[in-house]
């Protein structure tokens, strides 16, 4: 307990003696937990979406007027694609119900009516709706190579244009995604290096400045741990300053920007909950306390040979 007091006590002449150095520290701590928490809320908002998106994507397979005669070859495809990895759920439409949705869905109902007594254009269709969005791409090829569905499709002579999911477009938002991830990650490591560098850095000016006095404590018997302390609780409250900076700035951006951003995207989900907020500030305060503590100990490492 009075080595703990010790600690506190030389890390605060030590914090004072080099002022300048250790607000740049604090700084340089503060604006990368800042970039890492802005990287890290904005990842969450966007995995919201994104989840959200894919949840939306789906497969649409078109199915020939006569299925009513293949009713054995539908049900025998439906099972089929039902055991297919990746694949949450598979309904059933019917011409007459395709119709009835295009009806609700157009602004002007009035159009369908316009179509020839007894006439309907629109196919059956099997809808399958996904667990993993990823796999579209790879359900749709398994789909197009069933035997059974080019028996059934409204194309048999061409099975591919009787599935839809949007493929470009799938695809793209996928690559976007990963691509996304991809930069944020290497943004943050970047963020956590430039920050470890300028600690690094600042524990080695103030072992510099002291090292006299650390050079008179090796001589009196004190142990590396002893004089290792006060620049580990150093580098401690270091972090823990930026941390705080970094949090209440985090909070005033989220009340801020992102309620802004929630009401005037309404029909997004970029709502945070509270759980995921505390988590991501508590991840920050430990990220401050490794940057600072490592820092530090391999500053000290590397130059406290006295």
């Amino acid at each position: 307990m009075h080595s703990f007091v010790y600690f506190i006590k030389e890390s605060l002449v030590g914090f004072k003696r080099n002022l300048s150095t250790a607000l740049g520290s604090i700084i340089t701590i503060f604006l990368s937990l800042v970039m890492i928490g802005v990287f890290a809320i904005a990842g969450v908002v966007v995995n919201n979406i994104v989840k959200s998106v894919e949840s939306e994507i789906s497969i649409t397979c078109y199915i020939g007027d006569d299925y009513k005669a293949a009713s054995s070859d539908v049900t025998s495809f439906q099972s089929w694609v039902k055991g297919l990895d990746g694949v949450e759920d598979v309904t059933f439409t019917t011409k007459d119900q395709a119709l009835q949705n295009f009806r609700n869905s157009v602004a002007n109902p009035e159009i369908v009516d316009q179509l020839d007594e007894g006439s309907n254009p629109l196919p059956a269709s099997v809808n399958i709706s996904l667990t993993d969005a990823q796999k579209v791409t790879d359900i749709a090829t398994q789909i197009e190579g069933n035997a059974t569905f080019k028996k059934i499709c409204d194309n048999p002579s061409n099975p591919s244009d009787s599935v839809k999911y949007g493929q470009k477009t799938v695809d793209r938002l996928l690559s976007l995604i990963n691509y996304g991830r991809y930069i944020g990650i290497a943004i943050i490591a970047l963020l956590v290096v430039i920050a470890f560098i300028f600690i690094n850095n600042t524990i080695r000016l103030a072992i510099m400045a002291r090292r006299k006095e650390i050079s008179i404590m090796r001589l009196v018997g004190a142990s590396n741990g002893f004089i290792r302390g006060p620049f580990l609780m150093e580098a401690a409250i270091h972090a823990l300053l930026g941390s705080a900076l970094a949090i209440g700035v985090l909070e005033l951006i989220r009340h801020l920007g992102l309620t802004q951003l929630s009401n005037t995207f309404a029909w997004l989900p970029m709502d945070l909950s509270t759980v995921t907020v505390l988590i991501i500030y508590a991840i920050l305060v430990v990220a401050g306390l490794l940057i600072g503590l490592l820092g530090s100990a391999f500053s000290m490492r590397r130059h406290l040979r006295v």
